[in-house]
């Protein structure tokens, strides 16, 4: 079970840089209300714990995953990630933009974190 949290952690570390590389276009397409200094104005802690959370179900899924199908390397722990992050998590992602009318800028930010977290994810526990 510590594989899952460190992986679950690695994950949550990965989604926190990308969105700090691409925090004004992720603002600017979720049109989220800012202060004069470009920051958001909720600052509620509750995100940040659901995301964490989130983590840790997929990192869980993911080793059970990993298990079930005898993946045991970290070439095909990094390639089962990335391919659950980009053909079973960013399809959802791009439905969730499309039906929602949101800005389609979302689907690359927001399906590159998910494949990435999961890619990261899954070399993560390859490496236990």
């Amino acid at each position: 079970m510590l594989q899952v949290l460190i992986s679950a952690i690695a994950g949550y570390a990965f989604g926190a840089v990308w969105y700090m590389v691409l925090a004004k276009k992720w603002v600017a397409a979720t049109e989220i209300e800012v202060d004069e200094n470009g920051k958001p104005v909720d600052t509620s802690p509750l995100p940040f714990i659901v995301a964490f959370i989130s983590a840790l179900v997929v990192a869980g899924m993911m080793r059970h995953i990993f298990v079930m199908a005898g993946i045991d390397t970290v070439g095909k722990g990094l390639t089962t990630g990335l391919g659950l992050g980009l053909f079973v998590a960013a399809p959802w992602i791009v439905n969730n933009v499309m039906f929602g009318e949101r800005d389609k800028s979302l689907i690359w930010i927001d399906g590159g974190y998910a494949a990435g977290g999961c890619a990261v994810i899954g070399l993560v526990l390859a490496l236990f």
